[in-house]
């Protein structure tokens, strides 16, 4: 039986999708690569998210190996909060799980800086449990380690628990554990997948 229900933030309740704002931005096709490739999908940009480097190292680290300037990369680095908006749609179901007896909690990949904005900034948090973040476990999703600490943390037991996330990795580790896991692919109405996993 389903009484903890676990979210991922990312394209679940919170958009992150950095190429679509560069779009809209009318970032230059070459400059918008360059962003995404040497920013967000550098190696630094994951320790960030595991917590072994801090934003200004980061920066300097990318900016000596990228064509784009220093200054450039900063703003970027400044944009992050910019990139990320609530899901309304998906946010709605919080409150209503809750009303129900579910213990929410969240599990996402997350820098310690960007995440204490984003927490003390939304009122949505107020819902969970409580939560862990890759920057605080020194681990990243899919790896094993940070739904350990999860499940250690809340004393969770697996089968009770149900793990909604956008990408299917994720997702597959979480069912290792023996939790019932839910793929989401960026959908905006997660609430008949969560009403066909609970039934």
């Amino acid at each position: 039986m389903i009484k903890n229900i676990v979210f991922d933030l990312g394209n679940v309740l919170l958009s992150f999708k950095p190429a679509e704002y560069l779009d809209k931005n009318n970032y230059p096709e070459a400059v918008k690569n360059t962003i995404l490739t040497d920013i967000f999908a550098s190696r630094e940009w994951f320790m960030l998210d595991k917590g072994e480097i801090s934003t200004p190292d980061a920066i300097d680290a990318i900016s000596k190996q990228s064509s784009l300037k220093k200054a450039e990369i900063t703003h970027i680095f400044d944009l992050r909060t910019d990139l990320l908006f609530p899901l309304d749609s998906n946010i709605k179901v919080l409150p209503e799980l809750k009303k129900r007896g579910f213990k929410l909690y969240y599990l996402s990949n997350f820098p310690l800086d960007i995440f204490a904005e984003v927490r003390d900034g939304y009122f949505f948090f107020k819902y969970f449990e409580g939560g862990l973040i890759s920057a605080e476990a020194r681990s990243s999703k899919p790896e094993e380690k940070i739904y350990q600490l999860l499940l250690e943390k809340y004393n969770l037991v697996p089968q009770e628990c149900l793990y909604i996330d956008d990408l299917e990795a994720n997702v597959m580790t979480a069912r290792k554990f023996g939790m019932t896991g839910i793929f989401t692919d960026g959908s905006l109405q997660i609430s008949k997948d969560i009403e066909a996993a609970l039934r």
